[in-house]
């Protein structure tokens, strides 16, 4: 009886055992096919972005690019805090040709995974600034005169708030981005008609009122239109109303599927100081903590701002109460004023 006990658990531990290994097993060929498909989504969105857009041709062969992204990265002085969220700079660069890069989309984002909230704040290009070493000017001329660095300091100095990185997105790395995630098209509700031209015919707007499938180029200028009553401030809006689209879109199923190849198609069109390790932490927490809320401002507020022509070149601003600008900007952000 003894020897047969002493057999039976042999057998069982045995077979614990090889169901422990087939686990491993089974693990490790998960692991491996995820990573397999990973990279080859990532190098397939690389080659797609090469192939779309003769821009990419462009830049690859151009120095200049890649020395700006350089220069960016050595003079950003924004410093990782370690903790609990992160606040990166957002701007949409509208570069043409060989001239000074300029920015028309200036945002604050802050991720806290442990809140699964992301918070956004739209900072109006025309807001008259205080810019440092320049003097008082439309937000955007800091981008002008010292690129994200001195645009991190004008933020910071005005406003009291600290951003730790930067990402500069041009909009064909927009286009790109949007038809990776939604292939045919993301449907928005067009609120009204939308048609406008500029001379150089680089922007080409035409949008019927109504709901309907954009495609990345047509949601660009959706994103870019004011040439209306609203002007910036429904311009704003509309950008603020698309990145949360995108975002309910790269969140969904299908969308952390496309993520690889996501990063590997809009690779091209952006700059920014945040490494590969910070970006495959940042997509380890949206797994484990996707965003659930996405709060949204804009500044300056309506009950805060009024139109005022200043001399040339700086011509029509939009001018504000700056400690109340300060302060709607802290509370939104849930900033101690008494940490200042």
């Amino acid at each position: 009886m003894i020897l047969l006990a002493k057999s039976r658990s042999l057998r069982n531990r045995r077979r614990r055992k090889r169901k422990r290994k087939m686990k491993v097993a089974l693990i490790t060929l998960l692991f491996i096919s995820a990573f397999c498909y990973s990279s080859y989504e990532y190098l397939a969105g690389k080659n797609q972005a090469k192939g779309q857009s003769s821009n990419v041709a462009v830049a690859e062969e151009s120095p200049p690019v890649e020395d700006t992204n350089k220069k960016y990265e050595v003079e950003f002085k924004g410093k990782d805090n370690l903790d609990d969220q992160i606040n990166v700079l957002l701007l949409g660069s509208d570069q043409r040709g060989d001239e000074q890069a300029r920015t028309d989309t200036i945002m604050i984002a802050q991720y806290a995974p442990n809140k699964q909230s992301v918070k956004l704040a739209s900072l109006m290009r025309d807001t008259y600034i205080n810019i440092p070493g320049y003097g008082y000017n439309k937000i955007n001329a800091a981008f002008y005169f010292g690129g994200p660095e001195l645009m991190r300091q004008t933020i910071s100095e005005n406003f009291g708030i600290e951003l730790e990185y930067y990402a500069i997105v041009d909009f064909e790395g927009f286009t790109q981005t949007v038809d990776t995630i939604a292939p045919d098209g993301l449907e928005v509700n067009v609120e009204k008609d939308m048609n406008y031209q500029d001379g150089a015919g680089t922007i080409d707007i035409d949008l019927d009122e109504g709901t309907q499938k954009l495609d990345g180029e047509e949601l660009l200028g959706y994103a870019r239109f004011r040439h209306d009553a609203n002007g910036d401030f429904g311009r704003v809006e509309r950008q603020q109303k698309v990145l949360r689209l995108l975002k309910d879109e790269l969140m969904s199923f299908s969308g952390v599927l496309k993520a690889p190849r996501l990063i590997g198609t809009i690779q091209p069109y952006i700059q920014t100081n945040i490494g590969s390790g910070k970006v495959l932490e940042l997509g380890k927490d949206l797994l484990i903590n996707p965003v659930k809320d996405m709060q949204t401002m804009s500044i300056p507020t309506t009950d805060n701002v009024w139109n005022e022509r200043k001399d040339y070149p700086i011509g029509l601003v939009l001018n504000h109460d700056e400690s109340k600008t300060k302060a709607d900007l802290q509370t939104f952000f849930e900033i101690d004023h008494e940490d200042e």
